[in-house]
């Protein structure tokens, strides 16, 4: 049985959505993880619209775009998922005029969910560094995940760029990384003396041990020789949080936002996080402002005399 969710609809809907993921893999470069978000997104909607009865995209209309998400809102998606969804059908239809297969934008006329901006968790510079010194420095796990810490915080990199890495890819005398980010984008991330250090260990006493006859040329390897995986991830960041006695909900992407707040608190300029972190808009970077204020504020709330009632 095909897992390939376009599949599961007819040609009618099936054959433009292939020109257009195929449209936004060669022209816009995107991930493997984003064009499955959003085929999966698209799936969905032609799943509703053809119990409304609609059998192709020229009999949508706004008014079927309209329930559609309405629906999601009934099924509780997050407003988050709600705007990613209508994100993908906004590109799409747009698409759909561009191939004259329709004549209009049947999203034209739509709002979008207002999103309410959850200020990222952050770790404390005490937490990182008890994270960072919870893996063994004695076995070739504790050596490799102790190199994978460190170049997280140090360098601020997605869970999909670490698990990326190549050894060409690093170069440890002039410190710093080249890695692949959203889009395909390539960028250079800065590795401070204390990661370069924690790979060097690695390279000399850890990934030796984790070669195996068709190991490539990745940097960071499962037990089985391979690149790990960005699961595999998750559960050492947990693991050696929980043995670091780290009580907040852990997800690999706290080091990322660690990493960015204790930049902006050390004086570091916005537009040089924004670069550091790969970020396309300077708006997306901004949120580490508000993370900041908001410790200012509890600061003030926890400390100052007359800040309590």
């Amino acid at each position: 049985m095909s897992k390939d969710p376009l599949d599961q609809i007819s040609s009618t809907f099936a054959e433009p959505l292939e020109s257009f993921l195929a449209w936004l893999e060669l022209e816009r470069g995107l991930s493997a993880n984003t064009l499955s978000a959003y085929t999966r997104d698209l799936v969905q909607c032609v799943e509703f619209l053809a119990k409304e009865g609609v059998e192709n995209w020229q009999q949508v209309e706004s008014a079927h775009v309209a329930a559609w998400t309405a629906s999601l809102s009934r099924a509780d998606f997050a407003r988050s998922s709600q705007a990613r969804k209508l994100s993908a059908l906004r590109m799409f239809a747009k698409h759909l005029v561009r191939e004259n297969i329709r004549k209009d934008d049947v999203t034209e006329l739509l709002g979008s969910p207002k999103l309410s901006r959850k200020l990222p968790d952050v770790l404390s510079w005490d937490e990182v560094e008890r994270l960072l010194n919870a893996p063994s420095a004695s076995t070739p796990h504790g050596l490799r995940d102790r190199a994978i810490l460190e170049l997280f915080y140090s360098s601020g990199l997605r869970v999909s760029e670490l698990c990326g890495i190549l050894l060409q890819s690093i170069n440890l005398d002039e410190g710093y990384v080249r890695v692949y980010g959203k889009g395909s984008k390539e960028r250079i991330a800065p590795i401070g003396s204390a990661a370069v250090e924690a790979v060097q260990n690695y390279l000399s006493g850890g990934r030796p041990h984790l070669i195996k006859p068709r190991t490539g040329s990745e940097l960071f390897l499962s037990q089985q020789g391979r690149a790990i995986s960005r699961k595999m991830i998750w559960v050492l960041v947990k693991e050696h949080a929980r043995r670091a006695g780290i009580k907040k909900p852990i997800k690999p992407h706290l080091l990322r936002h660690s990493f960015a707040t204790h930049l902006l608190e050390g004086g570091a300029d916005l537009r040089v996080i924004q670069e550091m972190l790969g970020h396309a808009d300077i708006s997306t970077t901004q949120i580490y402002t508000s993370v900041q204020a908001q410790r200012l504020v509890d600061e003030h709330a926890l400390y100052h005399p007359r800040a309590k009632k």
